[in-house]
């Protein structure tokens, strides 16, 4: 099986020494070094700052969509190449990219796992496989490796007992996750990983039944994280704490508020973005899966994955520290409550 990596090459580790935004000469309206911020969103969904600028929460900055990624590492190494201003992805792939030498730093919670919303392993009915020895020799799609679709793949092989070299004989195929459903369908992969919308819509349908889920191996967690890169942070720390402070309010927003109101608001986003895309999808949200009440970030969801990187190989020990991958510094509800 691939390694947990990043297509990092020397010219993109390069330009890690100058991505960042930066502060012009021109006084920007609230004392704000940069008022607009680049970003990638996602297809039929909408991300937290969409939402919090939405709700007036990040004003005067202003978003600017640059395109849109499936892929988590993809999206952080945007951020630290200077593409754009901010990414998110799965804290393991964080884990990766620091450990890289990228200079980022994770400032709030965004995705998580929990008994509504969670990574969910499917099989069509009437296959033979019943557990993680059965999957020898068998093609599981995933949206991108390096991830945390293959992070917990590898642990539940490796909980049913399965030697790295049986491991190996495991195939991740990469799928747009719009395409994972008819693939599996089609017998062009024996196993779809499905979250969110694209698996209850699956499961709707009817003609597959779940294999296992993340939360079965590690309860309801927050899974990823946003970064900004290091020199942003130290460019632009009235920006940034703008933008955290937003962000998270978004994240409150929908910890406090119905299905009902988060749905109606996403579609009222959706519809007006003029992306061409379809907002149906959107009446399919349960939850964030954000375990901390504004995405506060705890130590364990950057642990976890440390330790589970050092303990298949994947990092040396005591490459990475913990403490320098994240900070809550700017998050108004690690003390509490927003104003």
């Amino acid at each position: 099986m691939t390694r947990i990596r990043h297509a990092l090459i020397p010219a993109l580790l390069a330009s890690l020494l100058v991505a960042c935004g930066s502060a012009s000469g021109a006084a920007k309206p609230g004392g704000l070094e940069v008022t607009e911020l680049r970003y990638q969103g996602s297809v039929g969904a909408v991300t937290f700052p969409e939402l919090a600028e939405h709700l007036g929460y990040l004003a005067p900055i202003k978003l600017k969509w640059i395109g849109n990624t499936i892929s988590g590492p993809q999206d952080i190494q945007a951020a630290a190449t200077g593409q754009t201003d901010f990414g998110g992805a799965f804290n393991g792939a964080i884990v990766k990219l620091a450990a890289a030498k990228a200079p980022i730093k994770a400032v709030i919670g965004y995705y998580g796992s929990d008994k509504d919303s969670y990574v969910g392993y499917y099989v069509a009915d009437g296959s033979p496989i019943k557990g993680p020895r059965d999957l020898i020799g068998k093609k599981i799609g995933v949206n991108t490796l390096g991830a945390h679709l293959e992070a917990v793949v590898k642990e539940y092989l490796k909980r049913g007992g399965l030697t790295p070299q049986e491991i190996g004989k495991v195939e991740l195929v990469v799928v747009p996750p719009v395409n994972t459903e008819q693939a599996l369908r089609q017998g062009q992969i024996d196993v779809a990983a499905l979250s969110g919308i694209l698996r209850d819509k699956a499961l709707q349908r009817g003609g597959i039944r779940p294999l296992f889920k993340d939360i079965d191996l590690f309860g309801p967690f927050t899974a990823g994280s946003v970064v900004l890169t290091q020199r942003f942070i130290q460019r632009n720390p009235n920006t940034t704490r703008k933008f955290v402070e937003g962000f998270a309010k978004a994240v409150e927003w929908t910890q406090t508020h119905s299905r009902e109101e988060v749905i109606a608001e996403y579609k009222k986003i959706i519809d007006g973005r003029g992306r061409s895309e379809d907002a149906g999808g959107i009446t399919f949200w349960k939850s964030s899966g954000v375990a901390n009440k504004g995405g506060v970030i705890d130590a364990k969801e950057f642990q976890t994955w440390v330790d589970w990187l050092e303990r298949e190989g994947e990092i040396r020990p005591g490459q990475v520290k913990v403490a320098d991958l994240y900070t809550n510094e700017y998050n108004p509800f690690k003390r509490g409550s927003a104003s």
